[in-house]
């Protein structure tokens, strides 16, 4: 017996790609549908809405380093593109979650907390450790080179948005009844993740990082990113009920952070 769904129900690739860039960056892209359909291919493509930030967020950071800034600098300004080309939208995310955890509040008044406009003390240092920990691993990977610190970039990119298709797959719910997190939580087949989060894993190991043992630390990075993020969504589930669009940021941070340390060590 076919399960598929009916011609009328499924999303085209073009409608997935218009979705993860539409909700995933402040790209001009029009959003042309918001259901479930359109939820799973755009969480399926979110990789390829990492890969373009991080591109463009790497080739800044090159740029500076070929003209003569410090590496430092590089990996500053690396770190601040996808800031701005998200709206920051991540880093609230985290700062959010961070609130949400710290508190040691029951589910309900947790996210009541996330909700709110302001930061909380748990959510200021989150940001500062997690900013200064990837501006720091970016510098130490610009110092060996434009390219290893343009390729980490982009590697980290990629793997934090993967976070966001595993993060959809279906068994995973969502806290709130409305949000991003509800429209996307659960879209993704089981399969459809797994096998997303494997080619990118390899797109990783492919990267062109210079030196021995390259690919397989590139490889390596991108398997304990995800796994980070992995450990902090099975962690949210417990404690909020599910996923919302502050745990998909809060993910997204956690993934690329937890790359880029493994890169500089690998």
């Amino acid at each position: 017996m076919n399960s598929s769904p009916p011609d009328a129900e499924r999303a085209s690739l073009a409608d997935g790609v218009r979705f993860a860039f539409g909700t995933l960056t402040l790209l001009p892209v029009r959003v042309a549908r918001w259901d479930r359909p359109a939820a799973r291919r755009g969480m399926e493509c979110a990789p390829l809405a990492g890969l373009v930030v991080g591109l463009a967020a790497s080739a800044v950071g090159a740029l500076l380093l070929v003209c003569g800034a410090s590496a430092l600098l590089a990996g500053v300004a690396t770190v601040a593109v996808p800031a701005v080309l998200t709206r920051g939208l991540h880093l609230d995310g985290l700062a959010d979650v961070a609130d949400g955890l710290g508190s040691g509040k029951p589910a309900e008044e947790a996210l009541r907390i996330m909700k709110r406009s302001d930061i909380g003390p748990f959510g200021v240092v989150t940001l500062v450790l997690v900013l200064l920990g990837q501006a720091a691993a970016l510098a130490s990977l610009y110092d060996r080179g434009w390219a290893v610190g343009a390729a980490g970039g982009a590697v980290a990119a990629l793997v934090s948005r993967t976070a966001l298709t595993l993060a959809s797959r279906e068994g995973v719910p969502a806290a709130r009844s409305g949000g991003l997190g509800a429209a996307v939580a659960g879209t993704v087949p089981r399969s459809g993740a797994l096998l997303v989060a494997g080619a990118v894993v390899v797109l990783a190991a492919a990267s062109g990082l210079p030196g021995p043992g390259a690919a397989l630390g590139a490889g390596a990075a991108a398997v304990l990113g995800l796994g980070a993020a992995e450990l902090l969504l099975r962690h949210c589930v417990r404690r909020f009920g599910g996923v919302t669009g502050d745990v998909f940021g809060a993910l997204a941070e956690t993934a690329a952070t937890a790359a880029l340390v493994a890169l500089t060590v690998l």
